[in-house]
This record gives structure tokens, sequence and C-alpha cells, in this order.
């Protein structure tokens, strides 16, 4: 995609990684559920700035990509805010399907660490594995 770049004053607030990344958080509109982390370079941010698609830049592939392109999975942007420090983006979209590459709404529904206490529990530390609303116990310390 070819244009200007992102603009100056977005541009010299980020506070990038040594490879010229920023951590983007996708959340849910509405719900605020954290639906997946991935990473965007100025070029990323400009486009999804440009277009209200979310684009990412893969560092694996070392190339960029539209969420949902490809399995019709998409995230329409209604916002994106920078964190305090800078280094950190959050990206509110409205979510069409799954947010995970392995086909779940979210990335963050497998393993729960530290579960919300529930009356007398010892709040001790448990690795689940499952749905976060329960799960089978995987560790327990």
């Amino acid at each position: 995609m070819s244009g200007p770049g992102l603009d100056p004053a977005i541009a010299a607030r980020l506070k990038r990684t040594a490879d010229g990344l920023v951590c983007a958080v996708a959340q849910q509109r509405g719900t605020g559920e954290v639906l997946m982390v991935a990473w965007m370079d100025d070029e990323a941010l400009r486009r999804t700035l440009a277009t209200r698609r979310a684009t990412y830049y893969s560092r694996s592939r070392q190339s960029y990509w539209v969420k949902g392109e490809t399995s019709g999975h998409t995230q329409h942007v209604h916002e994106v805010r920078l964190d305090c420090d800078g280094d950190t983006l959050l990206v509110v979209v409205d979510q069409v399907g799954a947010a995970c590459h392995t086909g779940t709404r979210t990335c963050f529904d497998t393993d729960v660490l530290l579960a919300a206490e529930a009356g007398a529990d010892s709040g001790k530390p448990v690795l689940t594995s499952g749905d976060a609303s329960g799960g089978t116990p995987v560790l327990d310390s």
C-alpha cells in the first residue's frame, strides 16, 4: 500500500522494540474482552488507522497481515489508543468470528494461571486447561 507514512506526531510518541515493533492488544468493543496480542510497526499502524481494518506485522513471516483476510474472521477497528509509556497500542475492535489462530474466540481462553477467588478458597495459583469458566486443573501450587 502506497501513500504517506505514519503521522510524525504519532510516530514520535511510539517506543518501539529493537526490531521497530510495538505491542498491539486487540480488545472487543463493548465488552472489554481481550482477544489477542500481536505486533505492529509504523506501516501496520498507518494502514490500520487509514482503513479501520486491523493490520499487524508477522515476526515469523516478516510481512503484513490483515486480520481476517484469509479466514474471514475480521476486526473492524473503532479506536486505537496508545498507553502511557508509548510502548503498547490498544486496538478496540468489533471481532467477527474467532480472534485466535486456533479457532477460539480469544487467545486467552485456554490456560488460567490464577482464577478469581470464590468463597474461602486458599487463593493459591492454579493452572487450568480449558475454558476460563472452569477447566481441568493441571498444576496446583
